[in-house]
């Protein structure tokens, strides 16, 4: 089993088993790539062992690639001195916290995967700390900008009907993009007001969501059906060519109409996700909730948003309470 064949195993694995997207799986591989290159200046004996730590990932990649056979032999011997070596030419190369965080989590996997398959007897990546993060609170916009953003679609055209359903979708039921492109029509559930989500991980789940949402999804489809009969299957969002839409044409789409409603911040389609959770938290609703809506696994991950209502609940309490501002 050559290098290529354990990563395109794992890589198989993420996409498989795991259902990781194919965007995240793209990542995956470039990283476990770039690790490679890594490994190949390490055994390199023209670059002296004490300028191994001052590389930059741009200088790996002028660096001849191992041959499988010595790279694989260099994957299955890493120890954990060699993974803190890489992390300190991501350093070298000014690499965000946030970016060394995943490539470190692409190798912490992708060890754990050999060490199932028995390759390895103990992962190298095991004693290394994840670097601590900073905290960036998610962008949010308030709800007049939200209700802006909604209505600039033209829908009396069939594709301003589908994007105005596509931006109806992901606020009213906190979708991730991937989990919008996935979407069928048998997926949505008109009359109990709610849409099954295929998550990360094969996990699904039921979200309601709002009449107005499913009203544009609705008049989407009949603009788009040529038959007297509904769709009842097959992709929700389709492009001009009647395939399904990408999450990139979303983005694009995005722009134009952020430009269209005179929205000066730079938003993606994750943020109208953020503003679907941090308006139900303003609204009132328990934290449990929203995280079973917006699927996340641990309840800290949904905590974030907490950050943005409390620094609300702050500036009522401030202006409201007589003791709040001292005299």
């Amino acid at each position: 089993m050559n290098d290529q064949r354990l990563i395109v195993k794992f890589l198989d694995h993420l996409e498989l088993e795991r259902d990781f997207s194919v965007h995240t799986i793209r990542s995956y591989s470039a990283d476990l790539e770039q690790f490679g290159q890594f490994l190949s200046a390490l055994a390199d004996e023209s670059i002296p062992h004490d300028e191994i730590l001052t590389l930059t990932t741009e200088r790996l990649t002028e660096i001849a690639t191992l041959p499988d056979e010595q790279l694989e032999q260099s994957i299955l011997a890493v120890s954990p001195t060699e993974i803190r070596r890489y992390l300190a030419v991501l350093r070298c190369s000014d690499y965000s916290k946030s970016t060394t965080a995943r490539k470190l989590a692409t190798l912490r996997s992708f060890y754990k995967f050999l060490v199932r398959k028995g390759l390895v007897e103990a992962s190298p990546v095991s004693v290394i700390r994840t670097p601590r993060l900073d905290k960036h609170l998610p962008k949010c916009l308030d709800v007049q900008q939200v209700n802006t953003l909604l209505e600039a679609p033209n829908t009396q055209t069939l594709l301003g009907a589908r994007d105005r359903a596509i931006l109806e979708t992901i606020y009213s039921a906190g979708l991730r993009i991937s989990e919008l492109v996935s979407l069928n029509i048998e997926d949505m559930d008109e009359f109990g007001g709610a849409v099954r989500i295929r998550g990360k991980g094969k996990k699904e789940r039921f979200v309601p969501m709002g009449d107005k949402a499913i009203e544009s999804i609705f008049d989407y489809l009949n603009m788009r059906s040529n038959r007297p009969e509904p769709l009842r299957s097959g992709p929700l969002f389709v492009n001009r060519a009647g395939q399904r839409i990408t999450d990139r044409s979303i983005r694009r789409k995005l722009n134009k109409y952020m430009l269209i409603a005179g929205i000066p911040a730079h938003i993606s389609p994750h943020t109208l996700r953020h503003c679907f959770a941090t308006h139900m938290l303003n609204a009132g609703a328990d934290l449990r909730s929203v995280q079973e809506m917006l699927g996340h696994e641990n309840l800290s991950t949904t905590q974030i948003y907490t950050h943005l209502t409390t620094r609300r609940l702050r500036k009522v309490y401030q202006k409201a309470h007589p003791m709040a501002v001292g005299a």
